[in-house]
Formats: structure tokens, C-alpha cells, sequence
């Protein structure tokens, strides 16, 4: 136990907690914006071209509900709900290309740094 807690200790003492929780803020905050665009401004573009259909509601019944004579739910039905599936697919493809995108200019801004003193030195 003495190696981890030194280990921790020197995890901590490194500031990477505090950076770790401001990317994690960060990203919950992102994710709103993603889940946001997918929710509010894709999707209702999608349901116009499916003929209003709302595709978080597609799925596939593989056994109906049944219902008692009062019509409450005495079994529920049992779904597959690949609209859902699909709007989450929506919103990870946007947030895996904007991270690439920020990574990729990232590494060429650092790529052009690291050029500029050999340029210099000539």
C-alpha cells in the first residue's frame, strides 16, 4: 500500500487532478452542445426527410404489450430501439471528428513551432 499511496501522492502533487477535472467539465459541458445540435437541429432535419417520423421513436417490437381489460399494462413490450441507438451513434461521430480536428490542428501548430527555430538556425 505504500507504493500506491506515494504514487498517488506524486500523481497529485504533478497538478494532472486538476487538469483531469477541467477536462472532464469540460467535456460534460461539450456533450450538451453535441447532444444539443444532434437533438434540436439533426434530427428534426432527419424525422423531415423520413416523413416525419421521429427517429428516436424507431424500433423494432419483438413482443407486444399486453394489457388487461382496463387497459393498464400487465406485461410490457419488449423492444429494440435502434432510433436511439442511432441519435447516440449521431452524437459520438460529432464529437470524434471535432476532437480530431482539435488534435489534428494541435499537432500542426506544435509541428510549425518546432520548425520556426530550425528555420532560424539556417
Amino acid at each position: 500500500m505504500g507504493k500506491f499511496s506515494a504514487d498517488f501522492k506524486a500523481f497529485i502533487a504533478k497538478g494532472n487532478v486538476v487538469d483531469m477535472a477541467v477536462g472532464v467539465v469540460i467535456g460534460g459541458a461539450f456533450n450538451k452542445i453535441v447532444s444539443s445540435l444532434v437533438n434540436d437541429v439533426i434530427m428534426p432535419l432527419v424525422s423531415l426527410l423520413v416523413g416525419g417520423l421521429n427517429v428516436t421513436d424507431w424500433k423494432w417490437v419483438i413482443r407486444e404489450a399486453v394489457y388487461a381489460a382496463d387497459g393498464s399494462v400487465v406485461t410490457a413490450e419488449t423492444a429494440l430501439c435502434y432510433g436511439s441507438f442511432i441519435q447516440s451513434v449521431i452524437d459520438f461521430l460529432i464529437i470524434a471528428l471535432t476532437i480530431f480536428t482539435v488534435l489534428r490542428v494541435f499537432a500542426n501548430l506544435q509541428r510549425k513551432r518546432k520548425e520556426e527555430p530550425a528555420k532560424e538556425a539556417e
